[in-house]
């Protein structure tokens, strides 16, 4: 087994490895001058079970499009089997036609990572469950509440804990976190007028003297998670 970091978050590829005891796979990942992205995998990896570590966060093309080449490159040079291993899988929110001649860019993006070789897909926590199913080889969706409620238990365990979706978009996200925490849903409506731009319209349930956590699974510019802490504050909270 072999483990290959690309540049999208080579912090969390070094403590992969770290934990597994397993040196990160030799390779050379860099630019040409017109910005090309260019991957040469500099130990053989014939017959290996090789795991690329790339989410497809900030700035999302370019570390597409490394995990893209990466995955091209193990494949030639003939590794049995290729996982891509992406903690942030970038384009979900574009998992359905918002409007009139709009893509379905998620989909779009899974079937490039399958076009370029990838036999298998780990992930965290899709923006929407239905994205597995735009895959056609075996996709993984993992989850995080475990880990986010065994912290909240640890620091919060002693308030009176509420668990806040800021949008309805969440809801069942919240639900499986409250469930888990044996507290409260509170559901934050809110208007979107545009991307990157909401507006809070109501609170569905009782803050009042209470500690709210938030719970959603994007940040871009955080307006929707300020907006609805401000008006949770705003509503006794």
């Amino acid at each position: 087994m072999k483990i290959l970091a690309c540049n999208g978050n080579r912090p969390l590829a070094v403590a992969i490895s770290d934990y597994l005891d397993l040196l990160l796979t030799k390779a050379s990942i860099r630019r040409f001058s017109d910005m090309e992205v260019f991957v040469e995998i500099q130990e053989n990896v014939r017959g290996e079970d090789v795991f690329v570590i790339q989410p497809t966060s900030y700035p999302a093309n370019d570390n597409l499009m490394e995990l893209l080449v990466a995955l091209d490159a193990l494949k030639r040079g003939s590794a049995r089997r290729v996982t891509a291993v992406v903690p942030y899988y970038g384009y979900a929110r574009q998992d359905r036609k918002s409007g009139p001649r709009t893509p379905i860019s998620a989909k779009l993006v899974a079937n490039m990572i399958t076009a370029a070789g990838a036999d298998r897909v780990l992930t965290l926590d899709l923006h929407a469950g239905q994205i597995q199913g735009f895959f056609d080889i075996p996709t993984d969706n993992l989850i995080a509440a475990p880990l986010l409620v065994k912290d909240i238990q640890e620091y919060h365990s002693r308030e009176d804990l509420v668990v806040v979706t800021p949008d309805v978009g969440g809801v069942v996200r919240a639900r499986d976190i409250a469930r888990r925490l044996d507290a409260d849903l509170v559901i934050v409506d809110k208007r979107r007028e545009r991307a990157g731009v909401s507006t809070v319209v109501n609170i569905i349930g009782d803050v009042a003297g209470r500690r709210c956590v938030l719970i959603d699974d994007i940040v871009d510019t955080a307006g929707t998670l300020c907006n609805a802490a401000s008006a949770l504050i705003d509503a006794g909270a």
